[in-house]
């Protein structure tokens, strides 16, 4: 607790998607998230839904004005070694992502069908344990 007398627990990131299909094909096929839940207001209004892996949570929204296209978040992993090793062997057409060392992290962005850049990065002392 600071001395203002509250505590910031969390973050949870808007995405703004396009297309249902194609977000579930990243985010759940590709990325391994669950889905944790969906809302519509009403049958044809855009979806709102949550996603989570681990501790992760993004919400993803076909709403207008929820969040601007093509924003970059940065999500810290561990074993990122691994976690690279499964997308490859995924074989996705679309995506094969690598590294980049930068400000003393090993970083793996990859950019989903929208153009929202999602950065993996796990600090290289961690590594070296």
């Amino acid at each position: 607790m600071n001395n203002k007398g509250f505590y910031v627990k969390d973050v949870t990131p808007i995405l703004r998607i396009f297309d249902v299909e194609k977000a579930k094909a990243f985010y759940l096929n590709f990325l391994e998230f669950a889905l944790d839940w969906e809302h519509r207001y009403e049958e044809n209004f855009p979806l709102y839904m949550q996603v989570s892996l681990g501790s992760c949570k993004l919400h993803l929204s076909e709403h207008y004005g929820d969040s601007s296209p093509g924003v970059k978040i940065r999500i810290e992993v561990e074993a990122i070694h691994v976690l690279q090793e499964t997308l490859l062997l995924k074989e996705d057409k679309y995506c094969r992502p690598d590294f980049e060392e930068a400000h003393g992290q090993l970083e793996m962005t990859i950019t989903d069908p929208f153009g929202n850049q999602i950065c993996f990065f796990e600090p290289l002392q961690e590594l070296k344990k």
